[in-house]
């Protein structure tokens, strides 16, 4: 990790585009991988073991750790499609997106992504516009420049979190919704925090 943070900082003195890290974690083995994933990753692969960890899986939204998803390989390795917790994070509001895992091993088309999306869709009954917001987090998750997101996804995402609409196809009050969820977490974190803090500054003072 350490050597992938001075590549980065030697590419981005230079303008180039930067390396992402996201490590294959959560899929099976010990979920203290996702709490080493949380502390260094800006995404990761998988990520299924979250479900057993509530605190964890908390800690994941609250800093919109992405989560690149494939319920196909998934289902045929380790959780079948109606234990998945996918269409669960989803709801929540984590950062998930469909990828593929392995698609000579497990997908029948030359399009594996797209067998994803449509498995998606049929399991756990995804409207258009689910589909939209899913794409969406597949373009925000990429390792690609910002230029190109920002042709992708809207021209002030970075600066405002909002993609445009006619871009994405995810309309704005979903967008809102959100991003309101959201900030009203870090908010109610922000006041148990203060909270605290001025009850141990009480103690030591009596």
């Amino acid at each position: 990790m350490a050597n992938l943070c001075s590549l980065n900082q030697w590419r981005m003195r230079r303008g180039f585009n930067t390396f992402v890290f996201r490590p294959h974690a959560g899929e099976a083995g010990d979920t203290e991988h996702l709490s080493a994933a949380f502390l260094t990753a800006q995404s990761i692969n998988h990520g299924i073991l979250l479900r057993k960890v509530p605190a964890l899986q908390y800690l994941y939204y609250m800093q919109q750790i992405g989560l690149a998803m494939s319920p196909l390989s998934n289902n045929a390795l380790f959780l079948v499609y109606e234990r998945s917790p996918f269409n669960t994070y989803f709801q929540r509001g984590l950062n998930v997106a469909l990828s593929t895992d392995d698609p000579l091993q497990f997908h029948f088309t030359k399009e594996p992504l797209m067998e994803e999306y449509s498995i998606a869709a049929q399991i756990w009954k995804f409207s258009s516009v689910d589909m939209c917001e899913l794409a969406m987090n597949s373009v925000l998750q990429s390792g690609f420049e910002a230029e190109v997101k920002r042709h992708w996804i809207g021209r002030d995402y970075l600066e405002t979190g909002q993609t445009e609409v006619h871009k994405t196809n995810v309309p704005l009050c979903r967008l809102k919704y959100r991003a309101s969820t959201l900030e009203q977490e870090h908010a109610v974190l922000a006041r148990m925090t203060s909270c605290g803090s001025d009850s141990l500054e009480q103690g030591s003072v009596a």
